[in-house]
């Protein structure tokens, strides 16, 4: 359970950092378009901070740490979320500068994205598991 709540805290602090960041850095280079910055705030706050409370929660109820499932799904989650904010970070910050974005940086948010829903899948089949087995007990 620590695990979920540690990483609860540091996308806490993330959210709060690049939030930071998207205002600071677009003010400072008089910037006033649309920027993939602006996203990276809430998706750090709500896939990261706000996931990760939920899978707390969840784990309280359900005692899902502590299996190769949990321990699947923590990593690929948080793999999936590294990769895309990253990419959102380059992407974001590239068009305040004015620069091109290479193609590449969206397809890697891309598989970022597909290692969040591997990662979702993952926790949706553990949930089933525990569901199934307090359902016989």
């Amino acid at each position: 359970m620590r695990k979920s709540y540690y990483a609860a805290h540091v996308y806490m602090i993330l959210g709060v950092v690049s939030g930071l960041y998207y205002r600071e850095f677009t003010k400072a280079n008089d910037f006033t378009g649309d920027t993939q910055l602006a996203l990276m705030h809430t998706h750090l706050l709500s896939l990261g901070m706000m996931g990760f409370l939920i899978v707390l929660a969840l784990d309280k109820q359900f005692a899902l740490s502590g299996t190769k499932l949990f321990t699947y799904f923590f990593w690929f989650y948080n793999v999936g979320i590294a990769i895309t904010v990253a990419m959102m970070f380059v992407h974001g910050t590239e068009t305040v500068l004015g620069d091109h974005v290479p193609e590449a940086v969206p397809l890697t948010a891309g598989l970022g994205h597909i290692l969040l829903t591997v990662g979702l899948i993952l926790l949706f089949v553990l949930l089933g598991k525990r569901l199934n087995e307090s359902a016989g007990a």
